[in-house]
């Protein structure tokens, strides 16, 4: 597989049901009041692990060969990625090694630790992440399966939109958060197939908007120092992702922290359903008016809900 098609997302669709949650799309007559569309949310919060990356890694893990797999899987990753790696590898009965910063948060590495996933820290740069992740494979001979730029992880995001499409087929829009550009390129495949008329569309932090600047200039351009409280979106978007971003998304738009921050709260306080910051960010470029939806029909993808949680403890 060279290029991604929606045959290759309904194979993986195929491939991963019964193992992933087919998630619930959500509506809110109160966020189509605020927005002047009608929006209906694919709700990845509640995926297994807690975010549309169980989907990737579950379809990477089971199109691996019997030998190839026994030898395990690596990658590298800031949280989600490396927890559904440890998890679908899990499921497999096979080892998993997953490459993290050293700075990651301790409720992160722990989850990918509870889920059975041996953690190698680096130092918190993506180069070191990379040259980590390949001295795991050389030295232990796992297969390498890369958050965002490997085909069947993409295939295996796009099947997020191949349910949101299946129930609700008649959208006008849809909208999710870009990073690596995994879930966008699947989604844009899925949408462009079934709907070609659609527009689609990306949130994106303008802290790490390196996917922004790119679509723009035709060119993948990095950000130095990216930085926003969306820290599942600060990868460089993949030379995979790209191309199929280029030619199937209408445009992405840039949100602030506090926009994003914004977003979370209004979504936990009129839909009381906890979402991340990368998770919200799609739905961040809604609120702010940067993307057209006004009286329209338009799905919007919550990617995922590991939300750190910092409140008081508990009576005692």
């Amino acid at each position: 597989m060279s290029e991604i098609a929606l045959e290759d997302i309904r194979a993986a669709d195929a491939r991963i049901r019964g193992r992933v949650h087919r998630t619930p799309v959500l509506t809110s007559t109160r966020l189509d009041a605020l927005s002047g569309a009608r929006l209906f949310f694919k709700c990845e919060n509640f995926q297994k692990t807690g975010s549309f990356k169980a989907r990737g890694a579950m379809n990477a893990v089971l199109s691996l060969a019997d030998a190839e797999a026994a030898r395990g899987v690596a990658t590298h990753s800031s949280g989600n990625h490396g927890a559904a790696l440890a998890w679908a590898a899990g499921m497999r009965g096979i080892p998993a090694f997953v490459v993290m910063p050293r700075t990651v948060s301790r409720v992160k590495l722990a989850s990918v630790e509870r889920l059975g996933g041996t953690v190698v820290l680096c130092e918190p740069t993506h180069k070191a992440r990379e040259a980590a992740a390949e001295r795991v494979v050389r030295e232990t001979g796992a297969a390498l399966i890369h958050p965002f730029n490997d085909l069947r992880v993409i295939a295996g995001q796009g099947t997020a939109a191949l349910e949101l499409f299946g129930e609700v087929p008649d959208l006008d829009v849809v909208v999710c958060p870009v990073g690596g550009g995994g879930l966008l390129s699947g989604t844009s495949v899925v949408a462009r197939a079934l709907r070609p008329g659609i527009g689609v569309y990306a949130g994106e932090p303008e802290g790490a908007a390196d996917a922004s600047l790119s679509f723009s200039s035709g060119v993948r351009q990095a950000v130095d120092h990216p930085s926003s409280i969306a820290d599942g979106l600060l990868a460089l978007v993949g030379d995979l992702t790209f191309p199929v971003i280029r030619r199937n998304v209408d445009g992405i738009a840039t949100v602030s922290d506090a926009a994003i921050a914004f977003a979370m709260r209004q979504i936990w306080e009129i839909m009381k359903i906890a979402v991340e910051p990368s998770g919200a960010v799609g739905y961040a470029a809604i609120a702010e008016r940067k993307v057209p939806v006004a009286g329209l029909r338009v799905g919007v993808i919550l990617s995922g809900g590991n939300v750190e949680f910092n409140g008081a403890s508990g009576p005692g």
